[in-house]
Formats: C-alpha cells, structure tokens, sequence
C-alpha cells in the first residue's frame, strides 16, 4: 500500500502502484516515505470496495471531541 498525506494532513491509501484517484486530485499530496505493517479492516475494506480510503484530519478531531 501507498500512504499519502496533503499539506493540510489528510491521508490518502491505495493499492502499490495505482494512481491517485480522481476524488483526491485537489492538494498537493506527498507519498510517507514509512512502510506500512498493518492496516485497520475499515481501511483493507475501503482498499477492496473502492480502490482507496481517504480520511480528513478535521474528521479524526470530531471523533475525539465525542469521547
């Protein structure tokens, strides 16, 4: 898998070698030079539904707020 974050830190996970989807175009985004382990089963689930999971860093914020 490839890890990218944009510069406002919102990450971006596909498939090793595929392109940066449509939906993720606007930003600017730079490839983690960290090699991924393990993933989440919400983020292996998004990689075989759609191809790549992105979450925003404001959403990961609301969730903690809640707790």
């Amino acid at each position: 898998m490839d890890v990218y974050l944009n510069t406002r830190r919102d990450l971006l996970v596909v498939k090793k070698g595929s392109p940066i989807p449509p939906i993720a175009r606007p930003g600017k985004w730079r490839k983690s030079k960290k090699r991924v382990a393990k993933v989440s089963e919400e983020i292996r689930s998004a990689l075989q539904r759609q191809g790549y999971y992105m979450r925003k860093l404001r959403d990961l914020h609301r969730v903690n707020i809640k707790l």
